[in-house]
C-alpha cells in the first residue's frame, strides 16, 4: 500500500480483504494474519464503500477471486475512492497467500493529469526532479505520449520502453527514479515485471505505477488471473514474509 497510512490496533476505519466470497474459509488465512499484525480486518462488499471509507484494500486478483480485477477498476476509476490503498494478492483456492505485488500506486486511463500531479506529489516524487537529473521510465505497447509529456513537464527525462524486457535492460543500465507501466505488456504483465525488478539491485526500490484500462472484458480478467497464477506457482508465504511486504506499504 502507498501514502495513507493504517494504524495497528485503531478502532474505526477498518482495512478490508475483498474479492473473497464470505463463507467459502479462503479469508481465514489473510485475516488472522492481518490481526497478527495489530490491525482490524474484515471481508467487505464493494456496495460499503460509498458509505465507510477503508483505511486500505487487501485484494484477492487470484482465479478463485470475486470479480478481483473488476473490483480494483471500479475503486480506481472512481474518483470518490481511488485514492483508497490497494495491496493485490493472490490467495490460493484455499486460502493460502501465494504472492503479494505492492505497486506504488494504479491510474486509470486515459490519464487525468491534474491527479497523476497530484499523487507524485503527495508520494514526495516531484521535489528532487527539479534538482537533478532523473529518468522516469514508461513502458507500454503505445508509449502513451499524453502521460509521457506530463511528466517530463515536471522535470523528468522520459525513458519509453514498449516490452517487459526492454524495461528490464533499460533499468539495468541507468538507475531509473520511478515508473508507469501498463498492466499488460506484450510478453508479460505489470505484476511479473514487478517480481523481475525486485531481482537487481537498480530496480528493486523502484516506485511502480500500474496503469489501468477504464474497463476490463472477462477474456483479459480471466488472461491476468491466469497470468498471476503462473507467476506464483505453488508458493505459500508465511505471517512474517506477508507482514513484510505490508509494512512496507502502509
Amino acid at each position: 500500500m502507498s501514502s495513507d497510512k493504517i494504524q495497528p490496533g485503531s478502532s474505526a476505519p477498518e482495512l478490508w480483504v475483498m474479492g473473497v466470497t464470505p463463507g467459502q474459509g479462503r479469508e481465514g488465512i489473510i485475516c488472522d494474519y492481518l490481526a497478527a499484525a495489530g490491525y482490524n480486518a474484515r471481508i467487505a462488499d464493494i456496495f460499503e464503500i460509498d458509505d465507510i471509507r477503508p483505511l486500505g484494500i487487501v485484494l484477492d486478483i487470484s482465479p478463485y477471486s470475486e470479480d478481483g480485477w473488476g473490483l480494483l477498476t471500479r475503486i480506481k476509476k472512481d474518483k470518490k475512492h481511488r485514492n483508497i490503498p490497494v495491496l493485490p494478492v493472490f490467495l490460493s483456492e484455499k486460502g493460502k497467500v501465494g504472492g503479494v505485488f505492492p505497486v506504488a500506486g494504479f491510474f486509470t486511463l486515459p490519464a487525468d493529469e491534474l491527479y497523476i500531479l497530484d499523487r507524485l506529489a503527495v508520494y514526495g516524487l516531484t521535489e528532487e526532479a527539479e534538482t537533478w537529473d532523473l529518468q522516469a521510465l514508461v513502458i507500454s505497447r503505445s508509449g502513451e505520449d499524453t502521460l509521457s509529456k506530463l511528466v517530463g513537464s515536471i522535470g523528468f527525462e522520459v525513458v519509453k520502453g514498449y516490452t517487459g524486457k526492454e524495461a528490464l535492460a533499460l533499468t539495468s543500465l541507468h538507475p531509473k527514479y520511478l515508473t508507469f507501466t501498463s498492466l499488460m505488456l506484450p510478453d508479460m504483465s505489470a505484476f511479473e515485471l514487478l517480481e523481475k525488478f525486485r531481482l537487481f539491485p537498480y530496480s528493486q526500490n523502484i516506485p511502480v505505477f500500474v496503469l489501468l484500462k477504464d474497463e476490463l472484458k472477462e477474456g483479459e480478467k480471466t488472461a491476468m488471473s491466469r497470468e498471476i497464477a503462473h507467476l506464483v506457482s505453488k508458493k505459500q508465504l508465511s505471517k512474517e514474509e506477508f507482514l513484510k511486504y505490508l509494512r512496507n506499504r502502509i
